[in-house]
This record gives C-alpha cells, structure tokens and sequence, in this order.
C-alpha cells in the first residue's frame, strides 16, 4: 500500500524536478533541448535561446551522467516530444558508462509504469530487488524519492530546479577552482551512442559539445582525447578561460555562462542553414 501511494502521487506530480516534469507532461515542441550533467545545468541560458525566438528547455540535471542523459531522452520521445535541436554536454561524462545513483533514483517511482524506465536499468546490478522487492527503492533512497519528496509532491510545492527554463545559475563566490582530470579517458560510451542512435532515427540534429574548464585545471589533453575518439564533438573547453567567469574549476558563473552561451548561439544559431547533423 506505502508502494501503491507514493508511486500515485509521482504520478500526478510534475513540479519537484524534470524527471516527473517530462514523465507527467503533454507531447512538447521544442526548438533546442539541452541534455548533460551540472555542466549542461549550469553553462547554457535558456532565456538567451528564448530571445532569439527558439522555443529551449534546459534539460541538464547537477551529478547526471550519459545514463540519465540518455534516458531522459527516451521518455522525452515516448512522451511525443517534437525537438528539432539537442545540444548534449559530451565532456568529462564520456569517461563512465555508470547511473549516478543520486539522479537515477528519481526515475524509480516509475519503475512498474513506464516500460522505457524498466529497460533502461534491466541490466544494473541491483534491478531485482529494487523491481520486486515492494516500497524497497522508496526506503533504499529515501533521501531522493522518499517521504520528504512525496509530501511536497503532495501539496504541489514548485521547485526552484524548473524555473529559468531549465538552467542554474551559479553565483561569484569560489569553490575549487584547481581540478585533476589526468586519470580521466574518453571511453566507446554506449550511452552517447544510443543519444546519437535515437537523434538519427527521430530527425534530430545532435550537436554535442565540450564546456569550458578553468585555467588550473590539470590533464587538459583529455579533451584531444574526447577529441581523436569522437571528431564530431565539438571542443568549446578553452572559450571561456578567466577564473572570473568560474563558481568552481568545472562549472561557470552566470557570467561565464551567457559568454559561452552567445558562442554558441553564434556558431550554431544566428543562420539556420549553418545548422548540420553532427553525427
């Protein structure tokens, strides 16, 4: 019964995150849908897209890996949704192929609803008991899907994760503004590749990018690597480079952000007949 009435209430909730967002929503229109990690969340203003008349949404989620990527994909495409345009944060999250178990958590509820959700974690280690096992995904992350979040999905209570159009800004204050990334190697990941597999089957251009780094940042040839693996990726890592536009070494300020964002819209946007398929 605890199972049936905390699965209920994720059924009618659409305000807490964009995983319920995209689950409980109508079929969508959208012109460019942003998908990545907190480097996706935090580095692409959706209003900047908005002012050049393109219908955006942020889709980026903090601590997301391609796993989620993917899937948050998925269910975009299951719930009709019409993109023209997916800018993918291909980066430092080529490097595991794992769910972050954080941000996949919130896919769950769905888990006895949505055959797309089932497939997708079919393989992981810990599907049985979290599939057959009643109420055990709501107490094994109840910090994520638990009683906390089922209350506030109860009285309708918006989270700040979904206004802005999907993006977070961060502030000036500094966090870790030095960062070793030497260990990190791109890998063949089957996540990215489903991404470009259902972009091509579905019509839509695929324009993966890398996002800036800060100056302090060690083991930088990881992106010729990303590079010499995936010649499609487009490397924006040194666009933006002064710790001024930095909250941390991995993520940009807002300042950074709408930088790096009117790059982007200048390179891939102001002429729509310079938009190709990447892939």
């Amino acid at each position: 019964m605890l199972d049936y009435s905390y699965t209920s209430i994720y059924l009618k909730s659409s305000n807490r995150n964009k995983i319920e967002y995209v689950y409980n929503s109508q079929p969508q229109n959208y012109d460019v849908v942003i998908l990545g990690s907190s480097r996706a969340n935090n580095h692409f203003v959706s209003e900047m897209f908005e002012q050049k008349g393109l219908k955006t949404y942020n889709y980026g989620m903090s601590g997301g890996h391609l796993f989620e990527a993917s899937l948050m994909l998925k269910l975009m495409l299951e719930r009709n949704y019409k993109i023209k345009n997916i800018i993918l944060e291909t980066d430092l999250n080529l490097s595991n192929e794992h769910q972050a178990e954080g941000v996949a958590a919130r896919y769950l509820p769905y888990f006895h609803v949505s055959e797309t959700v089932r497939k997708h974690f079919e393989k992981e280690s810990d599907f049985k008991e979290l599939y057959y096992i009643p109420f055990y995904r709501y107490i094994k992350y109840e910090t994520r899907i638990g009683f906390r979040e089922v209350f506030f999905g109860l009285i309708n209570k918006k989270s700040k994760l979904l206004d802005h159009g999907g993006y977070y800004s961060l502030g000036n204050k500094k966090g870790n503004m030095k960062n070793d990334i030497s260990t990190l190697k791109p890998l063949k990941n089957k996540y990215y590749e489903e991404i470009k597999q259902l972009c091509r089957q579905h019509n839509i251009n695929l324009i993966a990018v890398m996002t800036p780094m800060c100056e302090n940042t060690k083991g930088m040839n990881y992106f010729d690597k990303v590079k010499k693996s995936y010649p499609e990726i487009h490397n924006y890592e040194n666009t933006v480079i002064e710790d001024k536009y930095f909250s941390s070494c991995g993520h940009m300020n807002d300042a950074g952000a709408r930088m790096f964002t009117a790059k982007i819209i200048e390179d891939f946007f102001n002429k729509q007949s310079n938009i190709q398929t990447s892939f």
